[in-house]
């Protein structure tokens, strides 16, 4: 009998200047078994990125050299790789911005090991997700081509980053529903133990900056849906 392949080894980047951060993210990090590599400013950061093709990036937004922000727009234009942005700021328009330029989630300081860990090990179950199988949804003037991953509004081809994609995909496959952050948290991002319901706001206010406020409605009270009113 054949032996089981072993499992492979997930390479993950930290990107942090402050050396005990970066430290303590990289133990616990090898701890749950990753191989665990450390920048410790934004140009050693992209050129690592490129270096290692890591599974996913863990990136602080305030660094010397190039900050978070253009080493997360550098390095999603060489190649897209899940990225979970470090950020002590906590205003709405901050977290927006991070997102926005390809970040997956965020994690404001100080936070829990525990907490950091159960994100990568969310993230990185994402990507292991089958893609949704090839086909069209319209929603309104929007046309999502789940299979190619691109979204059009009208003759416009709307950049998206893969999780605005994966919000916009299961809403619009569920049109008459509404979902409450925490059941988003746990379709979406994986996340199945509260917290970063800011997580799935920030996303959606990303995918009405895009799209038009009306791509998807707040049903107050309760959370989301996808379009107008039925």
């Amino acid at each position: 009998m054949t032996a089981p392949a072993p499992a492979l080894t997930r390479t993950i980047l930290v990107v942090e200047d402050e050396e005990s951060i970066a430290q303590a993210v990289a133990t616990r990090l090898r701890s749950e078994g990753f191989s665990v590599a450390v920048a410790s400013d934004g140009p050693s950061g992209v050129d690592a990125c490129t270096r290692l093709r890591p599974d996913l990036v863990v990136l602080d937004l305030m660094l010397p050299g190039l900050d978070g922000l253009d080493v997360c727009r550098e390095i999603q234009r060489r190649r897209p790789v899940p990225v979970l942005m470090l950020t002590a700021r906590d205003s709405e328009s901050d977290l927006v911005v991070g997102l926005g330029v390809g970040a997956d989630d965020y994690l404001t300081k100080p936070f829990s090991a525990r907490e950091l860990v159960a994100r990568v090990h969310a993230l990185l179950r994402r990507v292991d997700r089958r893609p949704s199988a090839a086909g069209a949804i319209e929603l309104g003037s929007i046309r999502i081509d789940t299979g190619a991953r691109r979204v059009r509004q009208g003759d416009e081809v709307v950049h998206l980053t893969p999780t605005e994609f994966d919000l916009l995909v299961f809403l619009a496959e569920r049109p008459t529903r509404v979902f409450t952050r925490e059941q988003l948290l746990a379709q979406v991002w994986g996340y199945h133990e509260g917290g970063g319901a800011r997580t799935v706001d920030s996303h959606v206010r990303a995918l009405r900056r895009k799209l038009g406020n009306d791509v998807v409605r707040t049903v107050h009270g309760v959370g989301y849906a996808a379009g107008d009113e039925p």
